[in-house]
């Protein structure tokens, strides 16, 4: 499979070129490019890599039996393997698959202090081992979240990388796209909802031209996960983990997308389903949107615990999840049908997260107000709106145009549309939130 390229390659190329670099974890959901990322960095920049993975090389959970120092690990690995090499100031040393073997983290503090060769760890962070892992390595390491292709991979992967630069410039120039821009923009981006941004499935989709095979990709991946699910859950309910992640398909369709606990089984309770939405984001594999309990800055802390949406990662696989009817509907006349608001929600969601937001909403309870995603910069607050078609969006006018909210001055409407404002409020085609954090940088210039 041809290397595509990632937002994470810049990120590498500036790890290796800090001098007071630290050993690097990448993480994030299984399969989401992290192991060929590293593999095609690494193949550019060092002589040698040594290369681990816990997963197919359990041998290798033995090399700390010395101790963690650089030279007991790398001695013990040799012993395991006499040909891995290791050259100081020209070596990688790569340990795959972290969340097999957490242990290994401990030696990070020791790697840093050597100084003599680089480490990158990579793991999927399920369940109790991302907890054990931060706990062994605090203070030693550098963090990098990878998730599934952001749309702007998406294009590049897709031959329209020149593109970016030219959306952004419409969303900040305010000029509206012409009708030739903007249909070929909503059907590439109708084509990233549907298959989502999981190296493979675009993969395949790049090479066939076509829808050909996408889903049979993306139903294993769901099948994945719920092994991952049996396998690394321990210590909590895994049918309840299971019950959670299956329902978040229908639960978006409902007008109120809330998530309700209620839903999920006669007689379930809040508490039975403690730890089993943290596992689950802690896995990469859904994003939670907290409830705020006043829209005003600071976000953090005003938020209410008890109510939350969730969100799946990759809205590729939100798609696979839908029963087959809705399957054909989309795939074969292109129509969203009940699931319409809640693809363009996720969507948006999914966007806002790859662009480094958290997700919040809020829901007045005395009325109909309720606002899909909050985003900040250092002294305002933006209320999002996600229209399924072109409406207006009210909530949003009554925010802008209230005393109450004195932090929030102008909103930002995502729906299917183009460019334009009025009233305080930017409105932009859904393929436009890639670039959102973009546009608000360029505006406070």
């Amino acid at each position: 499979m041809k290397y595509m390229r990632r937002d994470i390659d810049d990120f590498l190329t500036s790890w290796k070129a800090d001098t007071q670099r630290k050993p690097l974890i990448v993480r994030g959901a299984r399969q989401v490019g992290k192991t060929a990322s590293i593999r095609n960095f690494a193949q550019k920049h060092y002589a040698s890599v040594a290369e681990i993975n816990f997963v197919e090389e359990p041998k290798y959970k033995g090399i700390c039996s010395d101790g963690y120092s650089a030279d007991a690990i790398i001695k013990n690995i040799s012993l395991l393997d006499p040909s891995k090499k290791f050259e100081p100031g020209k070596t990688l040393i790569f340990f795959d698959e972290l969340q097999e073997f957490p242990e290994i983290a401990t030696s990070l503090k020791f790697f840093r202090e050597d100084g003599r060769f680089d480490v990158i760890c990579s793991g999927s962070m399920l369940g109790i081992n991302y907890r054990r892992i931060e706990s062994n390595s605090v203070g030693s390491k550098t963090d990098y979240v990878m998730r599934s292709l952001s749309f702007s991979e998406f294009l590049l992967a897709r031959g329209y990388g020149a593109s970016i630069e030219g959306i952004l410039e419409h969303m900040t120039s305010g000029v509206p796209f012409s009708p030739a821009e903007l249909s070929v923009f909503n059907a590439l981006f109708l084509d990233y909802c549907v298959i989502g941004g999981m190296p493979a499935v675009v993969a395949r989709h790049i090479d066939k031209g076509t829808f050909e095979g996408t889903l049979e990709i993306q139903r294993q991946l769901l099948a994945d996960y719920r092994e991952d699910v049996r396998k690394y859950a321990s210590g909590l309910d895994q049918t309840r983990i299971q019950r959670v992640f299956d329902a978040i398909p229908y639960q978006l369709a409902k007008e109120n997308k809330k998530f309700q606990i209620s839903k999920l089984a006669y007689g379930a309770r809040t508490r039975d389903y403690a730890g089993c939405i943290e596992w689950l984001s802690d896995a990469g594999i859904v994003n939670v949107c907290r409830c705020l309990n006043f829209p005003e800055l600071p976000l953090k802390g005003n938020e209410d615990p008890s109510k939350y949406k969730l969100y799946m990662a990759d809205t590729g696989l939100l798609v696979a999840m839908l029963d087959d009817e809705a399957q054909d509907d989309l795939r074969g006349n292109k129509n969203l049908g009940v699931y319409k608001g809640a693809l363009y929600e996720n969507m948006v969601g999914e966007a806002l997260v790859k662009n480094g937001y958290g997700l919040a909403y809020y829901r007045r309870e005395d009325s109909t107000l309720e606002e899909d995603f909050f985003v900040r910069t250092q002294n305002d607050l933006f209320p999002v709106e996600v229209k399924a078609g072109t409406g207006r969006a009210k909530s949003m006018q009554t925010l802008i145009a209230s005393d109450k909210y004195a932090d929030i001055r102008s909103g930002i409407k995502f729906f299917h549309g183009n460019i334009g404002r009025s009233s305080s409020v930017y409105s932009f085609p859904y393929f436009c939130a890639f670039l959102l954090r973009r546009f608000l940088q360029e505006l406070r210039q």
